[in-house]
């Protein structure tokens, strides 16, 4: 008896210093811990996702490439096999598996090196999101108590949910979804099990099991893992063998950002930044919708490469890119395209190694293909000359005087060979230095569908469309003419165009403004004088009407600058931003209100949760009236006027071009009811860019080519006439009603109560029919 109760003590000792150690260890290793409710509010770094129109992604932002999708949104083999290959006895622990403790222990052991571990799926997601990893026993009571405590706070489905988004999977994929897009070009929902097998062999060591780098060890990687799933009786002997069998084709899904819409993406950028900051951008998992068109955005910027190399080469040639030896060429030419698809894009510029030069042609290699560059596509070539239009120059006519063998010069594609392997023609291009921009918008919403802010968003992410503040000249016109409509002129106003000079007496200068083309008319009609884009009477009205006015009309009308309070802000001195200009003249097809342009439609948290939503911004600027007359005038520019270009389309269009002083910049702003769209031109420094590049010619083609490859989207549409409008036949040149002698009439649009009502004289040439006017005879007549 005595031994068995010295042995019962020993064994209380014992059982209470086993307790008493075993509280003292865990209050050794938890006295420290870090909290772990913060994982109950799952909120790692995740994709913000931009989309355009139809669902269409516009690009990502993101510092983890992390999708975030729940259970039912994975194929359900994903969270087999990844049980399969980490914790096979997941849903019967309680955080701790004591069992693959001890197994890991022995193999170990076997081994004499560290082979394999123990760890949970619920102690992997604590080490990675609460721990550091340092390998040590305390680090591992820590992962262990934590483990343990978060499996009595969140659901087996939650703590799996977690760890399948949040592990790393290599190639700068983080969870289940940014792997299937990285290794198969497919959603997690779509994954077969041999593919959900591949991705759950990759978390042991992603770099050493990454298909990409060595298939043969992600491959046997992935037989393990379907092994271990036929094994639980998760998949059949069938399945199994199908998914051996299955051949593993990598694929990654295509990544559009910064590609079409690069500047229209770097505007979506800033703007969140500005409104969420840099961490919830980058890291949120926002999702953001825009109205972007990708159809107009890729015509948009088609239209503005293509306007702009022909910009480039109406300055002359300025000769090769350089002259290299034939050993040069292999390196030129892995530069170039190595598929016919990359070359098909007429506005891709491409580098080209000249082989041969004969009269008639150059022989060229460029990437894998041979072309060729007929003289005929030589026709602009000259010594550069900024005053002269290349009308002026005569036609190079032998293809040696332009090229020689071993110079690389830039081409694109002018017609594709008949049959694969044939050689490829050619056009001569320059590489343009001159940028530009593009603004469309939905005058109905305020939808932004295409902006493009240069040349190249990979050489200059400065966008011209948002960030530039340049003169928009005659582009500012109609804002003058709209307001003199509402200050006593109308379209049959008479107004004088002859020359001007004004003394600044402080500045002890003279001021003598010009007409463009150099000539005058005498008095015009203020339609031709606006149709016509005439300086001087511009000049005329603005003094007539007061610059104080005009200055508020631009403001009522949504301009944001500083104004320079002299006769010169008539004519666009005042610098604007090409997309404040657009939103100013959607006061025009809008029937007299403006509205705010939009790039952001709406964002949602990660969660779904509504953050912002956009309505249109509208504001009162000018009468119904008055925007359909002004409307109706610039549909005449169009007709009759420097827009001309514009009546390719067949439609009614209205629409203004401009040009600041020496051809600094070029403008064209031209809407119908459905879509505005202005267009920008000029160089990044205040250069001349050349005689006669302006507004009709540098900008408008641009403008053009954009509309006619979206126009045939809309239905057609006219301006809709308000009340209080009267459309009257009046005489070109009086001004008067139209009679039968008249030799040129117009059919204007008046308020009711401002139309002419005495008739024309026959053979009348000036407002009374008498012969020409004096300027202040010709205030008289009209005030």
């Amino acid at each position: 008896m005595k031994v068995l109760k010295v042995l019962l003590i020993i064994f209380l000792l014992c059982m209470f210093a086993g307790v008493g150690g075993a509280v003292w260890v865990y209050n050794w290793a938890a006295n420290d811990l870090p909290g772990f409710k913060n994982i109950t509010d799952y909120n790692p770094p995740l994709v913000t996702t931009v989309y355009a129109q139809d669902n269409e992604v516009l690009g990502y932002f993101y510092k983890e490439k992390r999708f975030l999708v729940t259970l039912d949104q994975m194929s359900p083999w994903l969270p087999k096999a990844f049980l399969a290959s980490e914790d096979a006895s997941f849903y019967e622990h309680d955080g701790v598996d004591l069992t693959a403790i001890a197994r890991a222990f022995v193999a170990n052991l076997r081994a004499g090196h560290t082979r394999q571990g123990g760890s949970t799926i619920t102690q992997q997601i604590i080490k990675r999101l609460l721990l550091t990893s340092e390998k040590s026993y305390k680090r591992k009571l820590k992962e262990a108590i934590l483990a343990f405590r978060l499996e009595n706070y969140l659901t087996k489905e939650e703590i799996l949910t977690i760890y399948l988004n949040h592990i790393f999977l290599g190639a700068h994929s983080y969870g289940v979804e940014a792997a299937s897009r990285t290794y198969f070009a497919k959603h997690s929902n779509e994954l077969s099990i041999a593919q959900a097998a591949m991705l759950a062999g990759l978390p042991q060591a992603p770099t050493r099991y990454n298909p990409y780098r060595n298939m043969r060890h992600a491959r046997k990687r992935q037989e393990y893992v379907l092994g271990q799933m036929r094994h639980l009786g998760w998949i059949t002997p069938e399945q199994y063998q199908e998914a051996m069998d299955e051949e593993i084709e990598l694929k990654s899904m295509p990544d559009p950002s910064w590609k079409t819409g690069a500047y229209y993406l770097e505007e979506v950028r800033r703007w969140l930044i500005s409104e969420y900051g840099e961490d919830a951008t980058y890291n949120g998992g926002l999702t953001v919708t825009t109205p972007c068109n990708m159809k107009h955005q890729k015509a948009a910027e088609n239209a503005v490469k293509r306007g702009l190399i022909n910009s480039a080469k109406r300055r002359g040639w300025t000769g090769p890119i350089g002259n290299f030896t034939p050993a040069d060429m292999p390196g030129i030419l892995e530069e170039g395209p190595q598929d016919s698809e990359e070359i098909m894009d007429k506005t891709r510029l491409m580098k080209a190694f000249v082989t041969k030069v004969v009269a008639e042609k150059a022989s060229v290699s460029f990437g894998v293909f041979k072309g060729e560059i007929p003289i005929k596509a030589m026709w602009w070539v000259r010594e550069p000359n900024i005053k002269k239009s290349h009308e002026d120059v005569p036609n190079p006519k032998d293809a040696r005087k332009v090229l020689k063998k071993g110079d690389v010069v830039w081409v694109t594609v002018a017609k594709a060979p008949k049959e694969e392997g044939g050689i490829w023609t050619l056009d001569l291009e320059r590489k343009p230095k001159v940028e530009g921009a593009m603004v469309s918008i939905q005058p109905d919403t305020g939808e932004v569908v295409a902006l493009v802010g240069g040349y190249a968003f990979e050489k200059s992410q400065f966008n011209r469309a948002t960030q530039a503040k340049r003169q928009p000249g005659s582009a500012f016109k109609p804002i003058v003419y709209s307001t003199a409509i509402d200050n006593g002129f109308t379209p049959s106003t008479l107004v004088l165009d002859a020359p001007i000079v004004y003394a600044n007496d402080e500045e002890g200068k003279l001021w003598r403004p010009q007409n463009f083309e150099g000539t005058f008319d005498g008095p015009v009609l203020l339609r031709t004088a606006l149709v016509k884009s005439k300086n001087l009477c511009t000049i005329r009205v603005a003094q007539k009407i007061g610059i104080r006015k005009i200055i508020e009309r631009a403001k009522a009308m949504g301009l944001k600058t500083e104004f320079p309070h002299d006769l010169s802000v008539s004519l666009g001195s005042a610098v604007v931003s090409l997309i404040n200009l657009c939103e100013a003249y959607t006061a025009f097809p809008r029937g007299g209100s403006y509205v705010k342009p939009r790039t952001v439609l709406s964002v949602k948290s990660a969660w779904g949760e509504d953050l912002f939503t956009s309505a249109p911004e509208v504001s009162d600027a000018i009468s119904p009236q008055t925007a359909f007359i002004m409307s109706t005038l610039m549909k005449q520019v169009v007709q009759n006027g420097t827009g001309w270009r514009a009546r390719v389309l067949k439609r009614p269009v209205a629409g203004k071009t401009g040009t600041s002083n020496n051809e600094q910049d070029a403008w064209y702003m031209g809407f119908s009811p459905y879509l505005l769209t202005g267009v920008y031109v000029g160089f990044d420094e205040l250069t001349p860019m050349g005689k006669w590049e302006t507004g009709s010619r540098a900008a408008s083609p641009i403008w053009v080519s954009y509309r006619k490859a979206v126009e045939k989207d809309y239905p057609y549409e006219d301006f809709t006439e308000p009340p209080g409008i009267v459309m009257v036949r009046v005489d070109g040149t009086t001004g008067k009603l139209a009679s039968p002698s008249s030799t040129k009439e117009f059919f204007l649009p008046f308020k009711v109560g401002s139309e002419p009502t005495e008739m024309s004289r026959s053979g009348g040439s000036g407002s009374s029919g008498d012969g020409p006017v004096s300027d202040d005879d010709l205030f008289k007549q009209t005030f």
